[in-house]
């Protein structure tokens, strides 16, 4: 049986995949190790003798877990074979998160390694469409879909995969900070509601369109919840197939003790 390799990263995801998967060989980009996870690390700087190990130890398959951020780059560190991938490294890197993810899969890839993903490994957390809790109205449903049309619009910049908005106007878009800074900002400013009595807002969340979704999709999970309450939102919603769901049945019961909406949203709907 193929053993897989999991990329492992910051957060909750690389711990609940390792626990998916039979003696997985786990891994962490030095400076990026995930808490509570035995794993071994490596550096990009290395990224050939890196996949070249992974190879001799029969591993065919990769997964990538969790949240990376670019990592600062050792020009003495490389050695001469990766060394020869720094052009190609660097204009990808300049070019945009996405980017410079397309090309680590891309290395990868060449060197016969396949790039599973979440989907494949754990596909419960990856809902279909559907109301998973509570009941958004037809004001949170007008707000969800403002809120993907501004993340379409968005998507190209490589920005983020996230929007709060309430009653029709955007309170927050997510940036390099993350989902919890978003939603702290929009706490911050709930008073920016044209009318304090109408609709609390959304939190909505969504690959970025061209997005390869073997990697790096946006995530949900019980402390969104708690950052969701504090922020004052009626719910969350998302892509469905397209945003991973974390802890699902701990998610549900904070949601539905808040009183907020948890809803996959079917973006060809």
């Amino acid at each position: 049986m193929t053993r897989i390799a999991v990329i492992a990263g910051k957060g909750h995801l690389a711990p609940a995949i390792a626990r998916a998967l039979t003696d997985p060989a786990v891994y962490a980009l030095d400076g990026f190790a995930p808490e509570g996870l035995d794993h071994r690390t490596f550096r990009l700087e290395r990224l050939l003798p890196f996949i070249d190990d992974l190879i001799d130890q029969g591993i065919t398959q990769v997964i990538f877990a969790g949240a990376i951020r670019r990592p600062r780059l050792d020009p003495e560190a490389f050695d001469p074979r990766t060394a020869q991938m720094v052009p190609r490294i660097l204009m990808a890197m300049q070019s945009g998160d996405d980017a410079a993810l397309r090309t680590v899969l891309d290395i990868f890839e060449e060197n016969d390694l396949s790039i599973c993903s979440v989907k494949e490994i754990c596909p419960d957390m990856v809902p279909d469409a559907g109301v998973l809790s509570g009941a958004p109205s037809a004001v949170d449903k007008r707000d969800v879909q403002r809120a993907a049309q501004i993340l379409a619009g968005t998507g190209s910049l490589d920005i983020g995969q996230g929007a709060v908005v309430a009653q029709g106007l955007c309170l927050a878009l997510e940036t390099l900070p993350g989902t919890e800074a978003m939603l702290h900002f929009a706490a911050l400013h709930a008073d920016m509601r044209p009318n304090p009595d109408g609709a609390k807002g959304v939190l909505y969340k969504a690959p970025k369109p061209g997005q390869d979704r073997r990697i790096d999709l946006p995530t949900i999970g019980p402390d969104t919840v708690d950052q969701a309450v504090r922020a004052g939102l009626a719910g969350i919603a998302w892509e469905a197939g397209g945003t991973i769901l974390l802890d699902r049945a701990e998610t549900l019961r904070r949601a539905e003790a808040a009183g907020l909406f948890l809803w996959a949203v079917d973006a060809e709907a």
